[in-house]
């Protein structure tokens, strides 16, 4: 058997394994708090001073703990029932015994630790922990909905605004975030573009979702009483005309999110208020739906990009789409040369989108002839249908990157292909 020559190990280590904390420690004497209480040890000669005294003292409060454990009460407050667990898992007794020791109080070798596994090293998400999946919103909101579409089984985080669900991520409080990038009818959520850029995050799916508006308020109140309809800005845009043609004149009030709106109705019981916002913003928040179905287009949909800390692996075997970011000082001829790459190779783009450069949005151009002309620069967002995998793809961003100062990939990802059915507008 090997021997330990002094410093022998710490033994508040293995007192720390076993969910205790250290409050004080003395020359001769220790002292442990659990969660029942007090214990103490003590040393002849010292803390630490002999193997066998440390040993001995481990296994005798482990055994305090669990005869304590045993003699609790079923019923107990959270902490209490939770003093045996150790990362989410229940601590068995022989789990508590660190040291073994024999009846006779002789030494045995102490047992080695099991070595990691391939499952053990996998991200949370694919061993059984739930994903946690930010949105910007209350619940009820449409985020929260295409959250839920994107990840059926994922714990929804509400955040108050965009930039915390990015931070959410990134700081480890969710594991993804589901957020609008662009609208059928109101356009781009410019908002978030610009947080792609200033955020480290990937783009690892993406989800479009129909919006079915409904005007909702409190109980027994009707059209002909209301003054004023709040809602989210686009939300507003998008059912202007169904608003007029339901004869109401009222005053349109925007407000962060829609499903805000109806909490604020709710809240303040506003009796001459009306929000626009889904029909579970209705459910939730106790308020009858005056008219269903109001947005003007029926054709409205919201895409959504779902975000991670890390990129997927891309593939060839299903549709998929690459978001990229570039921008360059060259003139528009530039552009059209970063352009081709993609023609030339038959990839379609399903999106451009320009944005002004925030670190450097005006150029100074020197001409003899006319003087100094000032220019915006830009970025360009640009979405094509083509996986990171396929060499027609690599070839391309190759390509660009030579006519380009700045480019950067934000992600390559399944095409989301599931069908969806357009409105009806239905009122009450």
């Amino acid at each position: 058997m090997q021997t330990l020559t002094p410093p022998y190990p710490n033994p508040l280590n293995y007192l720390t394994r076993a969910r205790h904390s250290v409050i004080r420690v003395a020359p001769t004497r220790f002292t442990v708090k659990c969660g029942y209480g007090f214990e103490s040890a003590s040393f002849s000669q010292g803390l630490g001073a002999s193997r066998a005294d440390w040993q001995s003292s481990c296994a005798i409060l482990a055994s305090k703990v669990v005869s304590q454990r045993e003699d609790s009460p079923a019923d107990g407050d959270d902490h209490d029932n939770n003093v045996g667990d150790v990362n989410g898992h229940n601590a068995a007794v022989t789990n508590l015994n660190i040291v073994p020791v024999k009846a006779d109080g002789e030494n045995i070798k102490p047992i080695p630790p099991k070595p990691l596994t391939i499952s053990d090293l996998l991200p949370a998400p694919m061993h059984g922990s739930q994903l946690r999946v930010a949105y910007q919103g209350v619940p009820g909101a449409y985020s929260e909905a295409a959250a839920g579409k994107a990840y059926p089984n994922g714990e929804a985080i509400p955040c108050d605004q965009f930039e915390a669900a990015f931070q959410a991520v990134e700081l480890w409080i969710a594991d993804r975030a589901v957020l609008p990038v662009e609208n059928s009818l109101g356009g781009s959520i410019h908002r978030n573009y610009d947080l792609l850029l200033r955020h480290r995050l990937h783009i690892v799916g993406e989800v479009q979702l129909p919006v079915h508006h409904c005007l909702l308020a409190l109980p027994g109140v009707r059209k002909e009483f209301l003054t004023r309809v709040i809602s989210h800005p686009q939300a507003l845009a998008q059912c202007e005309h169904s608003l007029t043609k339901l004869g109401l004149t009222v005053t349109r009030e925007a407000v962060d999110d829609t499903a805000g709106a109806a909490e604020f109705v709710a809240a303040n019981d506003l009796r001459d208020t009306a929000a626009i916002a889904s029909a579970r913003a209705a459910e939730l928040y106790g308020l009858q739906i005056l008219a269903d179905g109001i947005q003007d287009d029926p054709n409205n949909v919201t895409r959504f990009v779902m975000l991670a800390r890390e990129p997927i692996i891309p593939r060839t075997d299903r549709p998929f789409k690459t978001s990229i970011v570039f921008a360059h000082d060259k003139g528009t001829s530039v552009l059209f040369k970063v352009l081709s790459a993609f023609a030339f190779r038959n990839i379609s783009l399903t999106k451009i989108e320009s944005r002004p450069h925030r670190s450097r949005p005006i150029r100074v151009v020197d001409d003899e002839s006319e003087g100094t002309a000032k220019h915006f620069e830009y970025l360009f967002y640009i979405d094509f249908e083509a996986s990171m995998a396929e060499v027609r793809a690599q070839n391309a961003l190759a390509e660009v990157q030579e006519f380009t100062s700045f480019l950067r990939l934000l992600g390559s990802y399944p095409i989301d292909i599931t069908p969806w059915t357009p409105s009806s507008p239905r009122q009450n």
